[in-house]
């Protein structure tokens, strides 16, 4: 068969079937010589322009009925059409020679995989027909293999040993194994994760070890280093991976549609893994899926990506590594300097939090400067003022660096939030919170914190709040201290303050709506909607359980800056409410003792006195009496000056509470005086509290008959105040007054009904009390002693959880009744 023969035929069936393709346009855009006919004018001039035009429309016709008779089955017309069209080009090609060059060039560029060019007078044109001189000018042509495809092989190697993430590349492996019945021939998978955290490396590490699982290569796209081009960026990316498959600048389509087009077309055939790095953006992702079976894509980026997931896409968040593997990174990078100092490498971790890129800087400065010790550069990271300095190789290796480009795409409004969340004084924060730090509505907040969530910098947790990393939160306040206005953090705080004191005083009242306050926030709460209002209000205790942390980070906040001592002692004081149902004895005398100061400073002798008398009550549980003695002594002084007579009479009682430990008449004598002026005021509460107190005064002095009736007074008063809890715990000192009295089955009667309701309102400690006080009769009556070790561990246990130095005490009872 004739070479030219060949051409034309592979040509015609080509030319066709481009003409009925999305690349079209771009092709008969060009100046072929081969689309316009020799006319009088040799080929050139207005002549050949209305020729050329004659022939695309006759060729696009063409293309069409070729595509109608193949649609309707009928392919002998198209064959006829082709045939036609075929021996048009063959008189072209024979009468001029320069559109043999041409013709080869588009089937190379716009034919079928596999179609195949031609040569002509012993020069190559292709890869399938190779001319060789005999004699004169007869040549014999003799069929050769195509030449091999490009296989390109463009993920970049990794330069450092690669440890961890076993369960992660498990996961990839699962994803992109053998394909099951019923999932798609290409998988889409996307690693998502914090700037720094490895999701880089982890996809570089995963795809080297895959080569023979994608046979026709893998190609790679770094979308940072597009990113900026007005858009163009999709469209770069996708003529990158085209050159990777070998399609010239020449042909290259000019418009992302075609691009992507020529993309699937080109990879119909191939197994191929893609591999998009630093994804912004879902739209970024789609044109690059290869059409091949069996291929797949590994997507990186700070967003989850989610809308890939209607196309199919598994997602999996790469999160910090946990001590252990961190502790494994940092000792393969950084050696015998890391190895010979556990407890240093131990510091280096937790101040790293875990993040690849921090660890590998330590590892890199550790290895750099011989001077250095891990001790000393754990030092150095300890002061948050210096750690994101410390945490550099270099203006380009540092954790700035890592962050800083993330930023910098940020809108505006997400920037000022990512700024405001790096003073923020809280570990966790919700949408409203949030929106007190920026000063917005929560609407118009919410919305920026998925922003910031879909670019990596926060993150969801499981109870639906936010966190941000210490390390992102150091480089955000980083960005504040350097683009925010002066006094803004101060500002800020103020906010955050007022917002935790708003909903501590809700919760706080919601508790106990007649609980004894010093702090007037009438005009505060007035119009502020209750959150813990009416039968689906959320449960104020455990709110305030849950915020604990936060309350404090807050009132730290507050203490540390001039001029908010009012807000900081009022939200020490609704926060104590927590405490008297959850004994956690270190946050109870923290927030007290800044309380109790902000008080002083502010000059409010009431408050002072309140919080000092009620900072008494976690000293004398911790076993710090002499310091109770002291605050209650200022307590006293600063209730004389305040003048108000239930301050007064609720700081006699906490005197009381203390003369309870040391002189039980004087304890007597105080809780008079407490119900003598609680009494005067009209403090029905404060009177019947008063009156328990007294009656349990009254019994520890021996005046145990005289008790029984004060405390059952006290029961009487505090269950006509509606106040169950305190009710119960008049009930147990029933039950320890009976035995004093010499029945023990009637105070084990009353001890364990008392404890029964005490746990169901929620008041563990005085649960525990009365489950101590029937352990100690059942001992040493013998009456149910089954039942010691179950009352023991239960109350150790509520010890252990508040801090208590009586757990200990406990437990070693309970362990010499257990080797009974």
């Amino acid at each position: 068969m004739e070479e030219l023969t060949v051409l034309a035929m592979s040509g015609a069936t080509t030319v066709l079937g481009l003409v009925v393709s999305d690349l079209w346009e771009q092709a008969k855009a060009r100046d072929w010589r081969l689309f316009r006919r020799r006319g009088s004018d040799g080929g050139t001039g207005e002549g050949a322009d209305r020729d050329a035009e004659q022939v695309v429309a006759e060729l696009e016709a063409a293309g069409h009925e070729v595509a109608t008779a193949r649609a309707a089955g009928d392919e002998a017309a198209a064959a006829a059409i082709e045939e036609r069209w075929r021996e048009r080009f063959l008189r072209t090609l024979r009468d001029d020679p320069a559109a043999v060059t041409e013709l080869q060039e588009i089937v190379a560029a716009f034919g079928a995989p596999g179609t195949v060019a031609y040569v002509s007078a012993g020069v190559n044109h292709g890869p399938v027909f190779q001319g060789s001189p005999v004699h004169g000018d007869i040549n014999v042509y003799v069929p050769q293999p195509p030449a091999p495809r490009p296989r390109p092989d463009q993920v970049p190697a990794l330069t450092a040993a690669f440890v961890n993430r076993t369960a992660d590349l498990s996961e990839l492996d699962r994803w992109f194994g053998p394909p099951a019945p019923g999932t798609p021939p290409v998988g889409i998978g996307v690693l998502h994760g914090l700037p720094g955290v490895g999701k880089t490396a982890t996809a570089w590490h995963w795809a080297a070890g895959t080569r023979e699982r994608y046979p026709d290569g893998q190609l790679y796209v770094d979308f940072a280093a597009l990113r900026g081009q007005s858009g163009g960026d999709v469209s770069e990316a996708v003529a990158m991976c085209l050159r990777g498959l070998g399609v010239l600048d020449t042909y290259m389509p000019d418009s992302l549609q075609e691009r992507a087009a020529l993309f699937r077309t080109r990879t119909a055939d191939r197994r191929l893994l893609v591999v998009l790095d630093d994804v912004g953006d879902p739209a970024q992702v789609r044109p690059l899926v290869p059409k091949g079976p069996g291929s797949a894509v590994l997507v990186t980026s700070t967003s989850a990506l989610g809308e890939l997931a209607l196309d199919g896409a598994r997602i999996l968040a790469l999160k910090p590594l946990d001590p252990a593997g961190a502790l494994r990174l940092l000792a393969e990078h950084g050696g015998e300097r890391i190895t010979a100092d556990p407890d240093a490498a131990e510091r280096l971790v937790e101040l790293c939090g875990g993040l690849p890129v921090a660890l590998r800087i330590v590892a890199g400065r550790l290895a750099t400067d011989p001077s250095l010790t891990a001790a000393d550069l754990a030092g150095e990271l300890a002061d948050e003022n210096r750690r994101l300095d410390a945490l550099s190789l270099g203006e380009e290796h540092s954790m700035s660096a890592v962050l800083n480009p993330t930023y910098r795409l940020l809108p505006p409004d997400a920037a000022r939030l990512y700024r405001c969340l790096g003073r923020y004084p809280c570990a966790t924060f919700d949408v409203e919170s949030a929106a007190a730090a920026l000063d917005t509505p929560p609407a118009a907040t919410a919305p920026l914190l998925r922003r910031l969530a879909g670019d990596g910098l926060i993150e969801r947790t499981a109870d639906g709040r936010f966190h941000m990393h210490d390390l992102v939160r150091l480089h955000a306040r980083e960005r504040a201290d350097a683009e925010e206005p002066p006094g803004a953090e101060s500002a800020l705080v103020a906010r955050v303050l007022t917002h935790h004191l708003l909903l501590t005083a809700l919760a706080d009242r919601a508790i106990r709506e007649d609980r004894l306050r010093v702090a007037d926030l009438g005009a505060l709460l007035a119009e502020a909607p209750n959150p813990f209002a009416g039968p689906t209000g959320a449960d104020p205790l455990a709110w305030l359980e849950s915020r604990s942390v936060d309350v404090l980070a807050v009132l730290r906040a507050g203490a540390a800056r001039g001029g908010l001592d009012t807000p900081v002692w009022q939200l020490a004081e609704a926060y104590s409410v927590l405490f008297l149902h959850r004994r956690a004895l270190g946050p109870w005398r923290e927030s007290l003792t800044l309380g109790a100061a902000a008080a002083a400073t502010a000059v409010a002798p009431a408050a002072e006195a309140r919080l000092r008398s009620l900072l008494s009550r976690p000293l004398l549980d911790l076993g710090e009496d002499a310091r109770a003695r002291t605050e209650l002594d200022a307590a006293l002084a600063c209730a004389e000056v305040a003048g108000d007579a239930v301050v007064s009479a609720s700081v006699r009682e906490f005197d009381g509470r203390y003369w309870d430990r040391h002189d039980p008449a004087r304890a007597v004598a105080s809780y008079r005086a407490s119900l003598e002026l609680n009494t005067r005021a009209g403090e029905a509460r404060g009177a019947a509290i008063a009156t328990y107190f007294l009656g349990c005064a009254q019994d520890a002095a021996g005046e145990h008959v005289t008790a029984l009736a004060t405390l059952n007074d006290a029961h009487r008063m505090l269950t006509e105040c509606r106040d169950p809890r305190m009710a119960a715990r008049a009930t147990a000192a029933l039950g320890v007054a009976h035995d004093h009295l010499g029945d023990p089955r009637e105070a084990m009667r009353v001890l364990e009904d008392a404890a029964a309701t005490l746990r169901a309102a929620r008041a563990t400690h005085y649960e525990a009390q009365a489950l101590v006080a029937l352990a100690d009769i059942a001992e040493r009556t013998g009456l149910r002693r089954a039942d010691v070790p179950g009352w023991l561990d239960r109350a150790a246990g509520i010890h252990e959880e508040g801090g208590s130095p009586l757990a200990p005490a406990l437990r070693a009872r309970l362990r010499a009744l257990e080797g009974e």
